[in-house]
C-alpha cells in the first residue's frame, strides 16, 4: 500500500474510533440524564388510595421497558453510524491529504533539468501552504547550489586548459623546429615546469577549497594575534620588494579551530592585501577582542573596486580585473570565505572610497587559559 493510502488509512480509522467513542459517550450522558424520566406512554402517578390498591413493581415496569428500549434502539442507531463514520472519514482524509498528494506528484516531476520549477500553492495560508513554501525555498537553495557548481566547472576547467594549452605549445614547438637545439628544448623545459607549478597551486587551491567546505576537524585553541606575526615575517622580503608599509596592531584574540586553516586565512587576505596593492601602499593588519569576538581586520590600499563588485570576488576564480596570471586564479578570497563559514564567523568586507578593500572577520570567542 502507498505511504499516502497507509497515512488516510490511519486517519479514516481515527476518525472512526473517534465517532464511535463520542456516540458512546453521549450514550451514556443521556442514559444518565433520562434516569428519572417518565416515558411518553406511562400512566399518571397514582393517588394514595390506588397505589394501596396496585402489586408491587407494577408502577416502575413501564419505566424499566423505557430504558431498555431506548438503550437497545441508541445502541442499534450507533452500530449503524459505526460503518457511516468509517465512510465519511475515508473521504475526508482523501479530502484532507489531497495537497499532499499533489505536491508529491509535482516533486517527483522535479529533476536537475527543471529544478526552477516549484509547487507555488495558492489559496490562504495554513500548515500545507507553509509546507509548499518551505519546499520552494529548499528548491530555491538547491538551484542556486546547482548554479555555483556548475559556474565553478565551467571556470575550473578554463583555468586548467589555459596551462594544458601552453604546455602543447611549449612541447610542440621544438619537435616541428628541425633547428632546434639542446638550448631550446631546455628553455621549453624550464617553461614547462614553470606552468605545471602554476597547475600544481591551482590543483593545491581547489583541494583547498573543497576541504574547507567540508568544515574541519582538528579543533584547537588558535591565537590570531600569533598567526598574523608569523604571517607578516614571512612576507618581509615580499612587503619590500612591492614597496609597501605594514601596519600591525595584534592583541591576544583566542578561538577555537583549526590552525592550519586559520593560518590559510590569514596568508591568502595578506596574499590578497600584496597582490592588489599598489607601490608605495599601505596593510593595515589588526586583531582584538570584542564582546565574545575575536576580531581581525585586514585593509589595504589598491586600485577602486566597484562597491557592487565586493561580493563577486569571494566566487571562485573572480578577480577584479580578468587577465592572465601566472600566480593567482582568484581562489583566494573564495577560500577565506570557505574558511569562515566553517568557523561559523561573521565576514564583512567593503571598498574604501579611496581604493582598495577593508575586511573584517568574527570568530566566536574564546578564554585563553582554560585546558581543552
Amino acid at each position: 500500500m502507498p505511504p499516502v493510502h497507509r497515512l488516510r488509512l490511519r486517519f479514516t480509522l481515527l476518525y472512526g474510533v473517534m465517532s464511535v467513542l463520542s456516540g458512546m459517550i453521549l450514550l451514556a450522558i443521556v442514559t444518565a440524564l433520562a434516569r428519572d424520566l417518565p416515558p411518553a406512554d406511562a400512566p399518571a402517578p397514582p393517588d394514595e388510595e390506588a397505589i394501596r390498591s396496585i402489586r408491587p413493581g407494577a408502577i416502575i415496569a413501564p419505566y424499566l421497558d423505557f430504558r431498555a428500549d431506548m438503550l437497545l434502539v441508541s445502541g442499534i442507531a450507533l452500530a449503524i453510524m459505526a460503518p457511516v463514520s468509517l465512510a465519511l472519514g475515508w473521504m475526508f482524509a482523501g479530502r484532507m491529504l489531497r495537497p499532499v498528494q499533489a505536491m508529491t506528484v509535482s516533486l517527483r516531476q522535479i529533476s536537475g533539468s527543471n529544478v526552477h520549477e516549484r509547487l507555488a500553492v495558492a489559496g490562504q495560508r495554513d500548515e500545507f501552504k507553509d509546507l509548499a513554501d518551505t519546499i520552494d525555498g529548499l528548491l530555491a537553495r538547491l538551484e542556486s547550489a546547482l548554479d555555483g557548481h556548475k559556474r565553478f566547472v565551467a571556470n575550473a576547467a578554463h583555468e586548467l586548459r589555459t596551462p594544458l594549452t601552453v604546455e602543447h605549445a611549449l612541447i610542440e614547438e621544438p619537435l616541428i623546429d628541425p633547428d632546434a637545439t639542446a638550448e631550446a628544448f631546455r628553455a621549453n623545459f624550464e617553461r614547462l615546469l614553470a606552468a605545471n607549478r602554476q597547475r600544481g597551486r591551482l590543483l593545491e587551491s581547489l583541494l583547498t577549497l573543497a576541504g574547507s567546505e567540508h568544515g574541519h576537524d582538528r579543533v584547537e585553541k588558535v591565537d590570531l594575534a600569533g598567526i598574523v606575526q608569523q604571517a607578516i615575517q614571512d612576507r618581509t622580503a615580499t612587503f619590500d620588494r612591492h614597496r609597501l608599509q605594514v601596519k600591525a596592531n595584534v592583541r591576544p584574540a583566542w578561538l577555537l579551530g583549526d590552525p592550519t586553516l586559520i593560518a590559510r586565512l590569514i596568508a591568502n587576505l595578506c596574499d590578497n592585501a600584496i597582490h592588489y596593492n599598489v607601490p608605495d601602499g599601505v596593510i593595515d593588519i589588526s586583531t582584538r577582542l570584542d564582546t565574545g569576538q575575536s576580531v581581525l581586520v585586514i585593509a589595504n590600499t589598491g586600485p577602486v573596486v566597484p562597491p557592487d563588485d565586493v561580493q563577486r570576488l569571494f566566487e571562485p576564480f573572480q578577480r577584479l580585473h580578468r587577465v592572465s596570471d601566472n600566480a593567482h586564479h582568484g581562489l583566494g578570497l573564495s577560500i577565506v570565505r570557505a574558511i569562515v563559514a566553517a568557523h561559523s564567523a561573521k565576514l564583512n568586507a567593503y571598498a574604501r572610497p579611496e581604493g582598495g578593500l577593508v575586511l573584517e572577520i568574527a570568530f566566536p570567542a574564546v578564554e585563553s587559559n582554560p585546558e581543552l
